[in-house]
């Protein structure tokens, strides 16, 4: 049957024999039909099984088109095969925007489609004013996964993305960081070499920018009132420095000098506003460490500059992988079903660990349980303990996340340089269950080959006791180290 000069149209469904070449493939969501000689052979040997859907239109001057619905794959490929006539069951005809939807839920169910056609057909939904919500009802699909879709395919970088085959998730990293060459450059080059690694070097990449934003403002701020703002700053066993902090400096009296008597400040990693005093030679301060002592002083050497740009940096990334950590989790939870192990996991943490019940933060927990977080954080706040007199439904979620939280609770940004025993189990799950460490989460992961492990019973972090009342070159150095642990986490 010639489709063209059909001139009824069917509103009931028939099945019917039609000429391939006649039928007309309207744009499809699926892109790639994917025409491997296999599949054309099968057709020349066995014809086309499965009926096409496809529904007749009315061109309006007597005769009627049958347009592919489902099928298009079918039908091109008997076209090339030279299949005279495949089953065609023709149907009412849809709604545009039905028909892309169906070809939607068809190609996902199938796992055929690509995140590129997935984005198109959304957009193509969303002009045809199909909401955001809509389109994730009528699909099966998360209502933020078709946001960022559309996000992604409404943005030029984003569609670039996509047309190289990126998924929505990359291509939506790429949006972030459009107005940015070097991130861009950074983050195509992570795609390309380290696919995993990109939700790590993201993060780091929004927490360097957030912080070069702030230390802006605060700048901004600080030059407002007049404040000198110096680049460097000795911390009190530099001789030859022109800047060191007040609390390394003497008066010529003796007496310790305060924030009155500073000239200038100094914003260090963490963007702490430090009070120095610049030219103290000539006004008179001494050193407060090395006055009196016999100890030698000087500037500190490569060694001790690279171990110190190696704790800044660890220590940045640290933090940044925190971030990228808690939403694994926040996403893993969010799932049906519950990550496989999760019994055990929980006993084992809970009799082994057992500082992680107690020590959880309810706000980090409640996050990660993906808990409405209401009122404020007051003394015994906890968001997950509402969430749970609330739901009864799925405990095992807030179960992990409890437990997660705990362990998150145990790890400091320096964790990587005296991991414990709880660390490697905490790191060890999650990958188990699917995370990505970066790699400063790799040193710690690493270390459960080493043969001599920390001991559960010491705390983590070195103390700063006696920092103040060191005078020798090598405490003062070893003093530093720490200082920039704390004062220099977010870096330079």
């Amino acid at each position: 049957m010639n489709a063209q000069l059909t001139t009824q149209p069917t509103t009931a469904p028939t099945l019917e024999m039609i000429d391939p070449r006649t039928l007309t493939v309207d744009v499809n969501v699926r892109k790639d039909t994917a025409l491997t000689p296999e599949f054309v052979a099968s057709i020349k040997e066995h014809g086309v099984i499965e009926p096409v859907i496809a529904h007749r239109k009315d061109n309006g001057d007597g005769t009627t088109t049958v347009h592919v619905l489902m099928g298009q794959r079918r039908t091109r490929g008997a076209v090339e095969a030279g299949a005279p006539l495949i089953p065609v069951m023709v149907v009412a005809s849809p709604e545009e925007a039905e028909r892309i939807t169906t070809q939607v839920v068809e190609n996902v169910q199938r796992s055929a489609l690509t995140d590129a056609d997935e984005a198109d057909a959304f957009h193509q939904l969303s002009l045809l004013g199909v909401s955001a919500a809509q389109i994730a009802k009528k699909t099966g699909r998360a209502k933020t996964h078709v946001e960022g879709a559309l996000k992604a395919r409404k943005s030029t970088a984003g569609e670039a993305a996509l047309s190289k085959g990126r998924t929505i998730e990359e291509a939506l990293v790429l949006v972030e960081f459009a107005d940015d060459e070097d991130a861009t450059a950074h983050l195509e080059a992570v795609l390309a070499d380290e696919p995993d690694m990109l939700a790590h070097v993201a993060q780091q990449l929004r927490d360097d920018r957030a912080h070069q934003a702030a230390r802006a403002a605060l700048v901004a701020e600080l030059e407002a009132v007049g404040t000198p703002i110096v680049d460097d700053v000795s911390w009190g066993y530099h001789s030859t420095d022109d800047n060191v902090r007040v609390t390394e400096l003497l008066r010529a009296d003796g007496s310790q000098a305060t924030t009155e008597d500073a000239n200038a400040v100094y914003i260090n990693g963490a963007l702490t506003v430090i009070p120095v005093v610049t030219g103290w030679k000539e006004l008179g301060f001494k050193l407060r460490y090395n006055a009196g002592s016999a100890a030698p002083i000087g500037p500190m050497t490569d060694e001790q500059k690279a171990a110190r740009k190696t704790l800044i940096a660890n220590n940045k990334a640290m933090e940044s992988a925190t971030v990228v950590r808690r939403d694994f989790v926040k996403n893993l939870l969010a799932k049906k079903q519950a990550p496989k192990g999760w019994q055990y996991f929980t006993v084992h943490a809970l009799t082994h660990h057992s500082e992680v019940a107690g020590g959880y933060e309810g706000a980090v927990a409640a996050e990660m349980a993906g808990a409405k977080i209401e009122g404020k954080e007051t003394w015994g706040w906890n968001p997950l303990r509402d969430h749970v007199a609330k739901t009864t439904t799925r405990p095992e979620v807030p179960m992990i996340a409890l437990i997660c939280a705990g362990f998150e609770k145990t790890i400091a940004k320096d964790s990587w340089r005296s991991p414990h025993q709880s660390h490697l189990t905490y790191l060890t799950q999650l990958v188990t269950w699917g995370y990505t460490p970066s790699e400063v989460e790799q040193i710690i992961l690493d270390s459960a080959s080493k043969t001599t492990e920390p001991d559960e019973d010491t705390d983590d972090t070195e103390s700063t006791e006696g920092a103040e009342g060191s005078g020798t070159f090598t405490e003062v150095h070893a003093d530093e180290e720490q200082i920039i642990a704390e004062e220099y986490a977010a870096g330079e």
